[in-house]
Protein backbone atom coordinates (compact mmCIF):
# COMPACT_ATOMS: atom_id res chain seq x y z
CA UNK A 1 0.00 0.00 0.00
CA UNK A 2 1.38 3.42 -0.91
CA UNK A 3 1.81 6.03 1.78
CA UNK A 4 2.57 9.73 1.44
CA UNK A 5 6.02 10.70 0.20
CA UNK A 6 8.55 11.90 2.72
CA UNK A 7 12.07 13.27 2.93
CA UNK A 8 13.88 10.96 5.31
CA UNK A 9 16.92 13.17 5.66
CA UNK A 10 15.09 16.37 6.49
CA UNK A 11 12.10 15.07 8.47
CA UNK A 12 11.04 12.25 10.79
CA UNK A 13 9.66 9.17 9.03
CA UNK A 14 6.13 9.96 10.12
CA UNK A 15 6.09 13.43 8.59
CA UNK A 16 4.87 13.62 4.97
CA UNK A 17 6.49 16.11 2.62
CA UNK A 18 3.37 17.71 1.18
CA UNK A 19 3.24 17.34 -2.59
CA UNK A 20 6.84 18.26 -3.37
CA UNK A 21 7.37 14.90 -5.04
CA UNK A 22 4.91 15.91 -7.74
CA UNK A 23 7.68 18.12 -9.14
CA UNK A 24 9.97 15.10 -9.44
CA UNK A 25 10.47 13.68 -12.91
CA UNK A 26 10.32 10.15 -11.43
CA UNK A 27 6.70 10.78 -10.45
CA UNK A 28 5.73 9.85 -14.02
CA UNK A 29 7.25 6.40 -13.53
CA UNK A 30 5.32 5.89 -10.29
CA UNK A 31 2.06 7.01 -11.90
CA UNK A 32 2.58 4.60 -14.79
CA UNK A 33 3.40 1.80 -12.34
CA UNK A 34 0.02 2.36 -10.72
CA UNK A 35 -1.75 2.40 -14.10
CA UNK A 36 0.04 -0.53 -15.75
CA UNK A 37 2.12 -2.39 -13.12
CA UNK A 38 2.52 -5.60 -15.13
CA UNK A 39 3.42 -4.05 -18.48
CA UNK A 40 7.10 -4.28 -19.42
CA UNK A 41 8.88 -0.97 -18.88
CA UNK A 42 12.40 -1.87 -19.98
CA UNK A 43 13.62 -4.85 -22.01
CA UNK A 44 17.34 -5.50 -22.52
CA UNK A 45 19.30 -8.23 -24.36
CA UNK A 46 21.16 -10.69 -22.12
CA UNK A 47 23.03 -12.98 -24.49
CA UNK A 48 21.68 -15.80 -26.63
CA UNK A 49 20.00 -19.09 -25.85
CA UNK A 50 21.07 -22.55 -27.02
CA UNK A 51 19.00 -22.20 -30.18
CA UNK A 52 20.66 -18.90 -31.05
CA UNK A 53 17.76 -16.62 -30.18
CA UNK A 54 18.35 -13.50 -28.07
CA UNK A 55 17.51 -13.87 -24.38
CA UNK A 56 15.97 -10.78 -22.83
CA UNK A 57 15.71 -9.50 -19.29
CA UNK A 58 13.07 -6.99 -18.29
CA UNK A 59 11.52 -4.82 -15.62
CA UNK A 60 7.77 -4.36 -15.49
CA UNK A 61 6.62 -0.91 -14.48
CA UNK A 62 5.89 -2.21 -11.01
CA UNK A 63 9.33 -3.81 -10.74
CA UNK A 64 11.15 -0.72 -12.03
CA UNK A 65 9.25 1.49 -9.62
CA UNK A 66 10.02 -0.80 -6.67
CA UNK A 67 13.66 -1.29 -7.61
CA UNK A 68 14.24 2.44 -8.04
CA UNK A 69 12.49 2.94 -4.68
CA UNK A 70 14.93 0.49 -3.10
CA UNK A 71 17.93 2.26 -4.65
CA UNK A 72 16.62 5.66 -3.55
CA UNK A 73 16.04 4.41 0.00
CA UNK A 74 19.50 2.81 0.03
CA UNK A 75 21.14 6.07 -1.05
CA UNK A 76 19.30 7.86 1.73
CA UNK A 77 20.42 5.21 4.23
CA UNK A 78 23.98 5.76 2.97
CA UNK A 79 23.53 9.45 3.79
CA UNK A 80 24.05 10.58 0.20
CA UNK A 81 23.12 14.27 0.51
CA UNK A 82 20.06 15.61 -1.23
CA UNK A 83 21.15 17.88 -4.09
CA UNK A 84 24.60 16.31 -4.32
CA UNK A 85 25.92 15.10 -7.66
CA UNK A 86 26.57 11.49 -8.65
CA UNK A 87 28.59 10.59 -11.75
CA UNK A 88 26.95 7.66 -13.54
CA UNK A 89 29.05 5.42 -15.77
CA UNK A 90 26.83 2.38 -16.26
CA UNK A 91 26.02 0.69 -19.57
CA UNK A 92 22.41 0.80 -20.83
CA UNK A 93 20.56 -2.00 -19.06
CA UNK A 94 18.26 -2.71 -16.15
CA UNK A 95 20.69 -1.26 -13.60
CA UNK A 96 21.01 1.95 -15.62
CA UNK A 97 17.26 2.62 -15.70
CA UNK A 98 16.66 1.71 -12.06
CA UNK A 99 19.69 3.70 -10.93
CA UNK A 100 18.84 6.93 -12.74
CA UNK A 101 15.22 6.89 -11.56
CA UNK A 102 16.46 6.00 -8.07
CA UNK A 103 18.74 9.03 -8.10
CA UNK A 104 15.84 11.23 -9.22
CA UNK A 105 13.69 9.90 -6.37
CA UNK A 106 16.48 10.43 -3.84
CA UNK A 107 16.95 14.02 -4.95
CA UNK A 108 20.51 13.22 -6.06
CA UNK A 109 21.66 14.80 -9.33
CA UNK A 110 23.02 12.29 -11.89
CA UNK A 111 25.91 13.52 -14.00
CA UNK A 112 25.64 11.87 -17.41
CA UNK A 113 28.61 12.05 -19.76
CA UNK A 114 28.94 10.30 -23.09
CA UNK A 115 31.97 7.99 -22.69
CA UNK A 116 32.71 8.38 -26.37
CA UNK A 117 34.08 11.92 -25.94
CA UNK A 118 37.45 10.43 -24.98
CA UNK A 119 39.22 9.77 -21.70
CA UNK A 120 40.83 13.20 -21.44
CA UNK A 121 37.58 15.10 -22.03
CA UNK A 122 35.67 12.69 -19.82
CA UNK A 123 38.04 13.28 -16.94
CA UNK A 124 37.81 17.04 -17.43
CA UNK A 125 34.01 16.86 -17.36
CA UNK A 126 34.02 14.78 -14.18
CA UNK A 127 36.36 17.19 -12.44
CA UNK A 128 34.23 20.10 -13.57
CA UNK A 129 30.95 18.55 -12.33
CA UNK A 130 32.45 17.96 -8.85
CA UNK A 131 30.53 14.75 -8.05
CA UNK A 132 30.57 13.48 -4.46
CA UNK A 133 29.47 10.01 -5.55
CA UNK A 134 30.82 7.90 -8.41
CA UNK A 135 28.67 4.99 -9.63
CA UNK A 136 30.15 2.81 -12.32
CA UNK A 137 30.83 -0.59 -13.76
CA UNK A 138 34.18 -2.25 -13.04
CA UNK A 139 36.18 -0.74 -15.95
CA UNK A 140 34.94 2.75 -15.05
CA UNK A 141 35.96 2.34 -11.41
CA UNK A 142 39.41 1.13 -12.39
CA UNK A 143 39.78 4.03 -14.85
CA UNK A 144 38.72 6.50 -12.16
CA UNK A 145 41.39 5.24 -9.80
CA UNK A 146 44.14 5.08 -12.41
CA UNK A 147 43.35 8.42 -14.06
CA UNK A 148 42.31 10.25 -10.89
CA UNK A 149 38.84 11.28 -12.00
CA UNK A 150 37.07 13.30 -9.31
CA UNK A 151 39.99 12.86 -6.94
CA UNK A 152 39.21 16.08 -5.05
CA UNK A 153 35.44 15.63 -4.65
CA UNK A 154 34.40 11.95 -4.80
CA UNK A 155 33.69 10.63 -1.30
CA UNK A 156 31.98 7.35 -2.15
CA UNK A 157 32.35 4.88 -4.99
CA UNK A 158 29.52 2.45 -5.81
CA UNK A 159 30.15 -0.58 -7.99
CA UNK A 160 27.35 -1.52 -10.41
CA UNK A 161 27.41 -5.06 -11.74
CA UNK A 162 30.04 -7.75 -11.37
CA UNK A 163 33.48 -7.25 -9.88
CA UNK A 164 33.80 -8.34 -6.25
CA UNK A 165 37.57 -8.15 -6.70
CA UNK A 166 37.11 -4.36 -6.77
CA UNK A 167 35.96 -4.15 -3.15
CA UNK A 168 39.12 -2.25 -2.25
CA UNK A 169 38.29 0.44 -4.83
CA UNK A 170 34.57 0.79 -3.98
CA UNK A 171 32.86 1.82 -0.77
CA UNK A 172 29.71 -0.15 -1.60
CA UNK A 173 28.02 -2.10 -4.38
CA UNK A 174 24.74 -1.23 -6.02
CA UNK A 175 23.36 -4.54 -4.76
CA UNK A 176 24.28 -3.52 -1.19
CA UNK A 177 22.52 -0.18 -1.70
CA UNK A 178 19.43 -2.05 -2.91
CA UNK A 179 19.49 -4.43 0.06
CA UNK A 180 19.80 -1.62 2.58
CA UNK A 181 16.98 0.23 0.86
CA UNK A 182 14.66 -2.77 0.90
CA UNK A 183 15.38 -3.32 4.60
CA UNK A 184 14.62 0.33 5.36
CA UNK A 185 11.33 0.12 3.46
CA UNK A 186 10.36 -3.21 5.06
CA UNK A 187 11.07 -1.89 8.56
CA UNK A 188 9.01 1.24 7.98
CA UNK A 189 11.94 3.64 8.35
CA UNK A 190 11.28 4.85 4.83
CA UNK A 191 7.82 4.93 3.30
CA UNK A 192 6.99 4.30 -0.33
CA UNK A 193 6.87 5.81 -2.83
CA UNK A 194 10.32 7.13 -1.97
CA UNK A 195 10.49 10.76 -2.98
CA UNK A 196 12.69 13.34 -1.36
CA UNK A 197 10.98 16.66 -1.71
CA UNK A 198 12.25 18.68 -4.66
CA UNK A 199 11.14 21.95 -6.17
CA UNK A 200 10.54 22.33 -9.92
CA UNK A 201 13.52 24.64 -10.37
CA UNK A 202 15.99 22.40 -8.52
CA UNK A 203 18.66 20.57 -10.56
CA UNK A 204 17.57 17.10 -11.66
CA UNK A 205 20.58 16.14 -13.80
CA UNK A 206 23.69 17.51 -15.48
CA UNK A 207 23.93 16.47 -19.13
CA UNK A 208 27.13 17.21 -20.99
CA UNK A 209 27.12 18.45 -24.57
CA UNK A 210 28.93 16.37 -27.17
CA UNK A 211 31.73 18.91 -27.50
CA UNK A 212 31.50 18.87 -31.30
CA UNK A 213 32.14 22.64 -31.49
CA UNK A 214 34.16 23.21 -28.34
CA UNK A 215 34.80 21.71 -24.90
CA UNK A 216 31.85 19.67 -23.55
CA UNK A 217 29.76 21.71 -21.12
CA UNK A 218 27.39 20.47 -18.44
CA UNK A 219 23.85 21.77 -19.01
CA UNK A 220 21.82 21.86 -15.80
CA UNK A 221 18.43 20.21 -16.22
CA UNK A 222 15.78 20.97 -13.63
CA UNK A 223 12.85 18.70 -12.85
CA UNK A 224 10.60 21.31 -14.50
CA UNK A 225 12.59 21.10 -17.74
CA UNK A 226 12.34 17.30 -17.82
CA UNK A 227 8.60 17.49 -17.13
CA UNK A 228 8.16 20.07 -19.90
CA UNK A 229 10.10 17.88 -22.34
CA UNK A 230 7.94 14.86 -21.60
CA UNK A 231 4.73 16.79 -22.15
CA UNK A 232 6.11 18.35 -25.32
CA UNK A 233 7.17 15.01 -26.85
CA UNK A 234 3.87 13.42 -25.79
CA UNK A 235 1.71 16.07 -27.45
CA UNK A 236 3.99 16.74 -30.43
CA UNK A 237 4.12 13.11 -31.56
CA UNK A 238 0.87 11.91 -29.96
CA UNK A 239 2.66 9.24 -27.93
CA UNK A 240 0.33 7.03 -25.92
CA UNK A 241 0.95 4.75 -22.91
CA UNK A 242 1.35 1.15 -24.01
CA UNK A 243 3.50 1.94 -27.06
CA UNK A 244 6.78 0.11 -27.65
CA UNK A 245 9.94 2.14 -28.17
CA UNK A 246 13.08 0.88 -29.89
CA UNK A 247 15.66 3.33 -28.62
CA UNK A 248 19.27 3.36 -29.75
CA UNK A 249 20.34 6.29 -27.57
CA UNK A 250 20.29 5.74 -23.77
CA UNK A 251 19.31 9.27 -22.74
CA UNK A 252 16.24 9.20 -24.97
CA UNK A 253 15.44 5.73 -23.63
CA UNK A 254 14.89 7.32 -20.22
CA UNK A 255 11.89 9.20 -21.61
CA UNK A 256 10.09 6.00 -22.57
CA UNK A 257 9.10 4.83 -19.05
CA UNK A 258 7.97 8.34 -18.16
CA UNK A 259 5.78 8.34 -21.29
CA UNK A 260 4.35 4.92 -20.55
CA UNK A 261 6.17 3.18 -23.38
CA UNK A 262 8.02 -0.12 -23.16
CA UNK A 263 11.66 0.68 -23.90
CA UNK A 264 13.48 -1.95 -25.97
CA UNK A 265 17.27 -1.63 -25.75
CA UNK A 266 18.69 -3.28 -28.90
CA UNK A 267 21.91 -5.27 -29.11
CA UNK A 268 24.35 -2.57 -30.21
CA UNK A 269 27.04 -0.20 -29.01
CA UNK A 270 25.12 3.05 -28.48
CA UNK A 271 28.34 5.07 -28.84
CA UNK A 272 28.83 3.71 -32.38
CA UNK A 273 25.47 4.09 -34.15
CA UNK A 274 27.12 4.25 -37.58
CA UNK A 275 28.51 0.77 -37.01
CA UNK A 276 25.27 -0.87 -35.88
CA UNK A 277 24.55 -4.30 -37.33
CA UNK A 278 21.22 -3.78 -39.14
CA UNK A 279 20.20 -7.43 -38.70
CA UNK A 280 20.32 -7.00 -34.91
CA UNK A 281 17.92 -4.09 -35.08
CA UNK A 282 15.67 -6.03 -37.44
CA UNK A 283 15.75 -8.92 -34.96
CA UNK A 284 14.57 -6.66 -32.13
CA UNK A 285 11.90 -5.19 -34.40
CA UNK A 286 10.68 -8.69 -35.30
CA UNK A 287 10.67 -9.74 -31.63
CA UNK A 288 8.72 -6.77 -30.26
CA UNK A 289 6.97 -4.85 -33.07
CA UNK A 290 7.92 -1.33 -31.91
CA UNK A 291 5.62 1.59 -32.58
CA UNK A 292 8.30 4.23 -31.97
CA UNK A 293 11.98 4.36 -32.85
CA UNK A 294 14.75 6.84 -32.15
CA UNK A 295 17.98 6.77 -34.14
CA UNK A 296 20.64 9.21 -35.31
CA UNK A 297 20.87 10.04 -39.04
CA UNK A 298 24.02 7.88 -39.18
CA UNK A 299 22.05 4.89 -37.90
CA UNK A 300 19.21 5.45 -40.39
CA UNK A 301 21.77 5.78 -43.17
CA UNK A 302 23.12 2.33 -42.31
CA UNK A 303 19.87 0.54 -41.51
CA UNK A 304 17.64 1.96 -44.26
CA UNK A 305 19.52 0.59 -47.30
CA UNK A 306 19.93 -2.79 -45.58
CA UNK A 307 16.20 -3.02 -45.02
CA UNK A 308 15.35 -1.94 -48.55
CA UNK A 309 17.78 -4.51 -49.96
CA UNK A 310 15.94 -7.23 -48.02
CA UNK A 311 12.55 -5.91 -49.12
CA UNK A 312 11.54 -5.34 -45.50
CA UNK A 313 8.61 -3.37 -44.18
CA UNK A 314 8.06 -2.29 -40.57
CA UNK A 315 4.28 -1.94 -40.38
CA UNK A 316 4.17 -1.51 -36.60
CA UNK A 317 6.13 1.74 -36.57
CA UNK A 318 3.94 4.83 -36.18
CA UNK A 319 6.89 7.23 -36.20
CA UNK A 320 10.67 7.39 -36.34
CA UNK A 321 12.49 10.23 -34.58
CA UNK A 322 15.98 11.21 -35.66
CA UNK A 323 18.13 13.95 -34.17
CA UNK A 324 21.70 15.03 -33.59
CA UNK A 325 22.40 16.42 -37.05
CA UNK A 326 20.46 17.24 -40.22
CA UNK A 327 19.28 14.09 -42.01
CA UNK A 328 19.69 14.28 -45.76
CA UNK A 329 16.57 13.80 -47.91
CA UNK A 330 18.35 10.83 -49.50
CA UNK A 331 18.63 9.08 -46.11
CA UNK A 332 15.04 9.93 -45.18
CA UNK A 333 13.66 8.74 -48.52
CA UNK A 334 15.43 5.39 -48.24
CA UNK A 335 14.36 4.70 -44.66
CA UNK A 336 10.81 5.91 -45.33
CA UNK A 337 10.45 3.01 -47.81
CA UNK A 338 10.44 0.68 -44.79
CA UNK A 339 7.40 2.42 -43.27
CA UNK A 340 3.69 2.05 -43.93
CA UNK A 341 1.75 5.34 -44.34
CA UNK A 342 0.85 7.44 -42.47
CA UNK A 343 4.03 6.69 -40.50
CA UNK A 344 6.87 9.09 -41.20
CA UNK A 345 10.26 10.21 -39.90
CA UNK A 346 10.38 13.29 -37.69
CA UNK A 347 13.47 15.40 -37.24
CA UNK A 348 13.22 17.51 -34.09
CA UNK A 349 15.64 20.43 -33.98
CA UNK A 350 17.37 21.35 -30.75
CA UNK A 351 20.46 20.83 -28.64
CA UNK A 352 21.43 19.43 -25.25
CA UNK A 353 20.62 22.88 -23.84
CA UNK A 354 17.19 23.04 -25.45
CA UNK A 355 15.17 20.16 -26.91
CA UNK A 356 12.87 20.15 -28.78
CA UNK A 357 12.84 23.59 -30.39
CA UNK A 358 11.12 22.69 -33.67
CA UNK A 359 10.07 19.64 -35.66
CA UNK A 360 9.31 18.63 -39.23
CA UNK A 361 8.23 15.37 -40.83
CA UNK A 362 9.73 13.51 -43.76
CA UNK A 363 6.59 14.02 -45.85
CA UNK A 364 7.13 17.78 -45.84
CA UNK A 365 10.88 17.41 -46.39
CA UNK A 366 10.58 14.97 -49.30
CA UNK A 367 7.57 16.74 -50.77
CA UNK A 368 8.86 20.29 -50.58
CA UNK A 369 11.76 21.54 -48.48
CA UNK A 370 14.37 18.99 -49.55
CA UNK A 371 14.39 20.46 -53.04
CA UNK A 372 15.18 23.86 -51.55
CA UNK A 373 18.09 22.33 -49.63
CA UNK A 374 19.57 21.11 -52.93
CA UNK A 375 19.35 24.70 -54.18
CA UNK A 376 21.44 25.95 -51.26
CA UNK A 377 18.70 27.47 -49.13
CA UNK A 378 19.55 25.56 -45.97
CA UNK A 379 17.75 22.75 -44.16
CA UNK A 380 14.20 23.38 -42.98
CA UNK A 381 13.87 22.14 -39.39
CA UNK A 382 10.20 22.99 -39.04
CA UNK A 383 8.07 25.24 -36.89
CA UNK A 384 8.62 26.03 -33.21
CA UNK A 385 6.90 23.56 -30.89
CA UNK A 386 5.17 23.91 -27.54
CA UNK A 387 5.80 27.27 -25.88
CA UNK A 388 9.11 27.85 -27.67
CA UNK A 389 9.80 31.36 -28.94
CA UNK A 390 12.37 31.64 -31.72
CA UNK A 391 14.07 34.85 -32.82
CA UNK A 392 16.80 35.52 -35.37
CA UNK A 393 19.32 38.17 -34.35
CA UNK A 394 22.44 39.77 -35.81
CA UNK A 395 25.41 37.40 -35.70
CA UNK A 396 27.89 38.15 -32.96
CA UNK A 397 30.68 36.18 -31.30
CA UNK A 398 30.53 38.36 -28.18
CA UNK A 399 28.35 38.06 -25.04
CA UNK A 400 25.00 39.88 -25.19
CA UNK A 401 24.16 40.69 -21.55
CA UNK A 402 20.70 42.20 -22.08
CA UNK A 403 17.95 41.69 -24.63
CA UNK A 404 16.96 44.45 -27.05
CA UNK A 405 14.42 44.31 -29.86
CA UNK A 406 17.01 46.05 -32.03
CA UNK A 407 18.94 42.77 -32.21
CA UNK A 408 16.30 41.12 -34.42
CA UNK A 409 16.90 40.89 -38.18
CA UNK A 410 14.07 40.91 -40.76
CA UNK A 411 12.40 37.59 -41.63
CA UNK A 412 14.31 35.90 -44.41
CA UNK A 413 17.68 37.31 -43.38
CA UNK A 414 20.28 34.89 -42.05
CA UNK A 415 21.20 35.51 -38.44
CA UNK A 416 21.85 33.80 -35.14
CA UNK A 417 19.10 31.52 -33.79
CA UNK A 418 18.01 32.16 -30.20
CA UNK A 419 15.22 30.45 -28.26
CA UNK A 420 13.19 30.79 -25.10
CA UNK A 421 10.74 28.41 -23.45
CA UNK A 422 10.11 25.85 -20.74
CA UNK A 423 12.55 23.23 -22.14
CA UNK A 424 15.47 25.67 -22.29
CA UNK A 425 18.26 25.25 -19.74
CA UNK A 426 19.36 28.38 -17.86
CA UNK A 427 23.05 27.71 -17.21
CA UNK A 428 26.06 25.43 -17.44
CA UNK A 429 27.47 23.92 -14.28
CA UNK A 430 30.69 25.62 -13.18
CA UNK A 431 31.01 27.57 -16.44
CA UNK A 432 29.94 31.20 -15.78
CA UNK A 433 31.83 32.48 -18.83
CA UNK A 434 30.16 29.94 -21.11
CA UNK A 435 26.78 30.74 -19.55
CA UNK A 436 27.30 34.47 -20.16
CA UNK A 437 28.21 33.79 -23.79
CA UNK A 438 25.21 31.51 -24.39
CA UNK A 439 22.39 33.34 -22.58
CA UNK A 440 20.68 36.69 -23.09
CA UNK A 441 18.69 38.06 -20.16
CA UNK A 442 15.32 39.66 -20.97
CA UNK A 443 14.70 41.53 -17.73
CA UNK A 444 11.61 43.33 -18.95
CA UNK A 445 9.78 40.06 -19.60
CA UNK A 446 11.44 38.12 -16.75
CA UNK A 447 12.85 35.50 -19.09
CA UNK A 448 16.04 34.69 -21.02
CA UNK A 449 17.11 33.41 -24.43
CA UNK A 450 19.55 30.63 -25.24
CA UNK A 451 21.87 31.23 -28.17
CA UNK A 452 21.78 27.97 -30.11
CA UNK A 453 25.15 28.57 -31.73
CA UNK A 454 23.43 28.12 -35.09
CA UNK A 455 22.70 30.49 -37.94
CA UNK A 456 19.49 30.41 -39.91
CA UNK A 457 16.40 32.34 -40.91
CA UNK A 458 12.61 32.30 -40.66
CA UNK A 459 10.52 31.95 -43.82
CA UNK A 460 7.12 33.53 -44.47
CA UNK A 461 5.39 30.46 -42.98
CA UNK A 462 7.17 30.69 -39.65
CA UNK A 463 9.52 27.79 -40.36
CA UNK A 464 13.16 27.76 -39.24
CA UNK A 465 15.82 27.13 -41.86
CA UNK A 466 19.15 25.95 -40.48
CA UNK A 467 22.19 27.29 -42.33
CA UNK A 468 25.03 25.90 -40.19
CA UNK A 469 26.91 26.40 -36.95
CA UNK A 470 27.88 29.99 -36.21
CA UNK A 471 31.47 28.96 -35.47
CA UNK A 472 31.71 27.18 -38.83
CA UNK A 473 30.82 30.12 -41.05
CA UNK A 474 33.58 31.04 -43.48
CA UNK A 475 34.18 34.78 -43.42
CA UNK A 476 35.84 36.11 -46.59
CA UNK A 477 36.81 39.64 -47.53
CA UNK A 478 33.62 40.27 -49.45
CA UNK A 479 31.17 37.63 -48.21
CA UNK A 480 30.23 35.19 -45.46
CA UNK A 481 29.55 31.60 -46.51
CA UNK A 482 27.33 29.38 -44.36
CA UNK A 483 28.21 25.71 -44.39
CA UNK A 484 24.84 24.00 -44.78
CA UNK A 485 23.68 26.33 -47.54
CA UNK A 486 26.82 25.70 -49.57
CA UNK A 487 27.11 22.00 -48.84
CA UNK A 488 23.49 21.34 -49.81
CA UNK A 489 24.31 22.25 -53.42
CA UNK A 490 27.24 19.82 -53.64
CA UNK A 491 25.62 17.04 -51.59
CA UNK A 492 23.07 16.65 -54.40
CA UNK A 493 25.76 15.01 -56.53
CA UNK A 494 25.03 11.23 -56.67
CA UNK A 495 28.66 10.25 -56.03
CA UNK A 496 28.99 12.44 -52.92
CA UNK A 497 28.27 11.00 -49.48
CA UNK A 498 28.67 14.39 -47.80
CA UNK A 499 30.73 17.57 -47.98
CA UNK A 500 32.18 20.03 -45.49
CA UNK A 501 33.06 23.64 -46.18
CA UNK A 502 36.03 25.04 -44.27
CA UNK A 503 38.09 28.20 -44.40
CA UNK A 504 41.83 27.96 -45.06
CA UNK A 505 44.25 30.85 -44.68
CA UNK A 506 46.57 31.43 -47.62
CA UNK A 507 49.08 34.26 -48.21
CA UNK A 508 46.50 35.96 -50.41
CA UNK A 509 43.85 35.72 -47.69
CA UNK A 510 41.25 33.22 -46.49
CA UNK A 511 39.78 30.94 -49.14
CA UNK A 512 36.84 28.53 -48.98
CA UNK A 513 37.75 24.86 -49.39
CA UNK A 514 35.19 22.13 -50.01
CA UNK A 515 36.10 18.77 -48.48
CA UNK A 516 34.32 15.87 -50.18
CA UNK A 517 33.66 12.41 -48.78
CA UNK A 518 32.71 10.29 -51.81
CA UNK A 519 30.24 7.42 -51.73
CA UNK A 520 33.03 5.09 -52.85
CA UNK A 521 36.77 5.30 -53.16
CA UNK A 522 37.68 7.20 -56.31
CA UNK A 523 40.73 6.83 -58.51
CA UNK A 524 42.59 9.87 -59.83
CA UNK A 525 40.59 10.04 -63.07
CA UNK A 526 37.24 9.76 -61.25
CA UNK A 527 38.28 12.40 -58.73
CA UNK A 528 39.05 14.84 -61.52
CA UNK A 529 35.73 14.08 -63.20
CA UNK A 530 33.73 14.53 -59.98
CA UNK A 531 35.68 17.70 -59.13
CA UNK A 532 34.74 19.17 -62.49
CA UNK A 533 31.09 18.25 -62.06
CA UNK A 534 31.04 19.80 -58.59
CA UNK A 535 32.59 23.00 -59.87
CA UNK A 536 29.88 23.09 -62.52
CA UNK A 537 27.21 22.65 -59.85
CA UNK A 538 28.70 25.41 -57.71
CA UNK A 539 28.91 27.84 -60.62
CA UNK A 540 25.12 27.97 -60.81
CA UNK A 541 24.66 29.80 -57.50
CA UNK A 542 26.03 33.11 -56.24
CA UNK A 543 26.99 31.79 -52.81
CA UNK A 544 28.86 28.72 -54.12
CA UNK A 545 30.53 30.30 -57.12
CA UNK A 546 33.48 31.41 -54.95
CA UNK A 547 34.27 27.80 -53.99
CA UNK A 548 36.90 26.64 -56.46
CA UNK A 549 39.17 24.50 -54.26
CA UNK A 550 37.90 20.94 -53.77
CA UNK A 551 39.73 18.16 -51.91
CA UNK A 552 38.71 14.57 -51.28
CA UNK A 553 38.71 12.86 -47.86
CA UNK A 554 38.09 9.16 -47.33
CA UNK A 555 36.07 9.44 -44.09
CA UNK A 556 35.27 12.65 -42.21
CA UNK A 557 36.01 12.89 -38.48
CA UNK A 558 32.64 13.00 -36.72
CA UNK A 559 31.23 13.28 -33.21
CA UNK A 560 31.02 10.07 -31.26
CA UNK A 561 27.49 10.58 -29.93
CA UNK A 562 25.59 10.65 -33.20
CA UNK A 563 28.34 9.94 -35.74
CA UNK A 564 26.83 12.75 -37.80
CA UNK A 565 28.30 16.09 -36.71
CA UNK A 566 31.42 16.77 -38.73
CA UNK A 567 34.49 18.06 -36.91
CA UNK A 568 35.17 20.83 -39.38
CA UNK A 569 37.94 22.26 -37.22
CA UNK A 570 39.96 19.07 -37.76
CA UNK A 571 39.14 19.07 -41.46
CA UNK A 572 40.31 22.68 -41.77
CA UNK A 573 43.73 21.75 -40.37
CA UNK A 574 43.91 18.78 -42.75
CA UNK A 575 42.75 20.84 -45.73
CA UNK A 576 45.37 23.52 -45.04
CA UNK A 577 48.07 20.90 -45.69
CA UNK A 578 46.32 19.43 -48.69
CA UNK A 579 46.67 20.45 -52.29
CA UNK A 580 43.78 19.78 -54.71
Amino acid sequence: MNTPSQDVEDAPASVPIADDHLANIAQHLHDMANRQPHRAAVVVPQGRGAAGQIRYGHFTYGQLDRDSDAIAAGLIEEAVPRGSRAAVMVRPGLDFFALVFGLFKAGVVPVLIDPGIGLKSLGRCLDEAEPETFIGIAPAIVARRVLGWGRDTVRRVILAGQGKWLNSLATASLDTIRRRGREAIASGRIATPVFRGVKPDEPAAILFTSGSTGPPKGAIYTHAIFLAQIECFRSLYQIEPGEIDLCTFPLFALFAPALGMTSIVPQMDPTRPARVAPEKLFEAIDDFGPTNMFGSPALLKRVGPAGVAKGLKIPTLRRVVTAGAPASPRVLETFARLLEPPAEIFTPYGATESLPVASIGSAEILGETGRQTDLGRGVCVGRPVGDITVKIIRISDQPIPEWSDDLVVPDGDVGEVIVSGSVVTREYYGRPEATALAKIIDSANETFYHRMGDVGYLDDRGRIWFCGRKSHRVVLKDATLHTICCEGVFNAHPEVARTALVGVDRPEGRIPVLCVEPVRRLGRRDRERVRGELLELGSKFDHTRRITTIVFHRAFPVDIRHNSKIFREKLAVWAARKRP
